[in-house]
């Protein structure tokens, strides 16, 4: 608890005390202002939408690498971890180099929407892949073969056997993956641009408005954002639990 309270607590007492410096009226002031709006309605729909195709595409992926067998799996195994470890800076500068004014594939994304969701989902994906590969590789595949060999085709197999047993771990992966992309800075810092209304998201703003030394402003989006990414993360872990629940009672 100690450690919890310097690493975790700590910070974000001090980040409430910033935030409620100037008072009520100035926090309300600078979550509710134009810009502010424009930044967390950017953050949140992209955020939105990338980890819906990342819950997606995560799970597909983590099928892959646990019931498939080819050549260099181990490497694609291994690739999955790379956006944890490459300084989110440098993943801008790829997204930049790759889909820039001079993009070698011919997709000019900078300074547009979807070149920020690119970077949110390049830097969100591992976060599905791997809440979702260890407890797929616990499924139980006798009642998979079980339903199939009563007739379950292999789409009603998934569907009612194997992913209410992914759905907590599902839940949980797209729930870090949706709190990171709403607080993500160095990834879309060159891709997007920072173009209010458009590519500007909250962390950005935040930025501004700390190199305007309005720092309470700066804090009070910031406890917007936490506010967010706890209640996202609470709602999913209470409905997984749930589920995992409703699963250990019909096994």
């Amino acid at each position: 608890m100690v450690w919890l309270s310097i690493i975790v607590l700590l910070p974000l007492a001090a980040i409430a005390w910033q935030a409620s410096g100037g008072g009520w009226q100035a926090f309300w002031l600078s979550v509710t202002s134009r810009a502010a709006l424009d930044s967390l309605r950017v953050t949140l729909s992209i955020s939105a939408a990338v980890t819906l195709v990342n819950t997606a595409f995560g799970l597909l992926i983590a099928w892959v690498l646990v019931r498939d067998d080819f050549v260099g799996k181990r490497l694609v195994d291994a690739i999955i971890d790379l956006p944890f470890a490459l300084p989110t800076i440098v993943a801008s500068l790829v997204m930049l180099a790759l889909y820039g004014p001079t993009s070698p594939v011919g997709l000019h994304l900078q300074h547009t929407a979807l070149g920020v969701g690119v970077a949110l989902a390049f830097v969100t994906l591992p976060f599905v892949v791997r809440a979702v590969q260890p407890v797929l590789l616990e499924v139980d595949r006798e009642a998979e073969e079980a339903a199939a060999s009563l007739g379950a085709s292999g789409r009603k197999v998934f569907t009612s056997v194997v992913l209410p047993s992914l759905l907590p771990a599902l839940l949980s992966g797209a729930g870090l993956a949706f709190s990171r992309a709403i607080g993500e800075y160095g990834s879309v810092v060159l891709i997007g641009g920072a173009v209010p209304g458009k590519t500007e998201v909250s962390s950005q703003w935040i930025r501004t408005l700390i190199e305007n030394d309005d720092r309470a402003g700066a804090a009070a989006i910031s406890i917007v954002l936490l506010t967010i990414s706890f209640v996202v993360l609470l709602v999913l872990r209470v409905v997984g639990t749930r589920a995992a629940r409703r699963e250990e009672m019909v096994v």
